[in-house]
């Protein structure tokens, strides 16, 4: 028991400009989707704490995550793992860069993990999470440089789909709330893969474990699928997931940001192509500067989530907390804009015509269990 207290402790103190529920308090909504979480994660994880001021977003998060990257169906985990260390190397999140590819030790062995982390999906051994890596890895860019393996069934195809929003949404969150590393960033050689190796055998039970899907629905209320997320439909329990977190997430947005800020986010997402926005920040307040005092606050934190996640600073929040101070607040207006990016990568993928391929291609390699 004092341990799981000193875990707890530890996790919680990783979440930064907000003010998680702790999980020994919890009641109601975030009480019921932290029952979920501890009871398939064995603890409730940083990533659900720092969603756990707005209980909407958490279930949201949460649903998106468990029904397309924990379930395993005609996607294996392996497969999955790799396709979420590759978004979270092109997002540039190393918290989650570590996560899964500390994931990916147990899957696919230190060699094929620590080449991904490193960006090197080239030299990568195994062909078929080679050609799934190199596929997430620059899925962002319109069009994706490489198109998912034609192996692929239409079902798992809508299950890496579901990996790769659920990623693209969770890389540009845990940027702005979560510290920058999981692992001690002084850590380096072989002594942090041998740490990535203790973990991996930790995470073991975890990873293996046969999760039935569709439990999380429940948390939110139904809602119809978007036309932009026609690629889910041919797994019932991700379009259910992504049906409402998309609800969810629209309502947050129009709740807490003016239709100016959301149009100027919007029309910036329609014309971005995964360029990289490069170490100034002066595009963002280009694109700001129509606007009045409010929403360029507002919109600066919107538009910076969206795009470039990772040079979302103090400055930033302070800003945006003269206008809007709480922490739900905060919680949702990052989730909408992270949402709004994710599903136009999910949009554009689908329209390229990925979801369409046909599946009587040659089988790829023995797949991992």
């Amino acid at each position: 028991m004092i341990a799981g207290r000193v875990a707890a402790s530890a996790v919680q103190r990783q979440v930064r400009h907000v003010t998680p529920v702790p999980a020994s308090t919890a009641t109601g909504p975030v009480g019921r989707t932290y029952g979920q979480v501890a009871g398939e994660m064995r603890l409730v994880i940083p990533p659900a704490l720092m969603h756990s001021p707005s209980p909407r977003s958490l279930a949201a998060y949460w649903m998106l995550m468990r029904e397309a990257v924990l379930v395993s169906g005609a996607a294996d985990r392996a497969s999955k793992e790799a396709a979420a260390t590759a978004v979270a190397v092109a997002t540039i999140c190393q918290y989650c860069v570590d996560m899964h590819s500390v994931s990916l030790y147990e899957f696919t062995g230190e060699h094929d993990a620590e080449r991904l982390a490193a960006d090197q999906v080239g030299d990568m051994n195994d062909p078929r999470i080679r050609a799934i890596s190199a596929w997430a890895r620059t899925a962002h860019e319109a069009p994706g440089a490489v198109p998912l393996p034609p192996w692929l069934t239409p079902a798992a195809r809508a299950e890496l789909m579901g990996t790769l929003v659920a990623m693209h949404y969770l890389t540009r969150t845990v940027n702005v709330f979560l510290s920058s590393f999981l692992l001690p960033p002084g850590l380096t050689g072989r002594a942090r893969r041998r740490m990535k190796r203790g973990l991996s055998r930790l995470l073991r039970p975890t990873l293996h474990a046969r999760l039935e899907p569709g439990l999380s629905l429940d948390l939110l209320p139904p809602a119809p699928l978007p036309e932009d997320a026609g690629w889910a439909a041919a797994n019932p329990w991700i379009a259910g997931a992504v049906s409402r977190a998309s609800a969810a997430f629209d309502a947050a947005g129009r709740r807490r940001l003016s239709p100016e800020v959301r149009a100027v986010v919007r029309d910036h997402l329609d014309r971005w192509r995964g360029e990289e926005a490069g170490i100034s920040t002066a595009w963002c307040e280009d694109a700001l500067a129509g606007l009045g005092p409010e929403d360029r606050a507002t919109g600066r934190m919107a538009l910076l989530t969206a795009v470039s996640s990772h040079q979302v600073g103090d400055e930033t929040i302070a800003l945006f907390r003269r206008h809007l101070p709480g922490d739900d607040a905060l919680v949702e207006v990052v989730g909408w804009a992270a949402f709004e990016a994710a599903r136009r990568i999910g949009a554009r993928q689908s329209a390229g015509g990925d979801g369409a391929r046909q599946e009587t291609r040659p089988g790829p390699p023995a797949q991992h269990n």
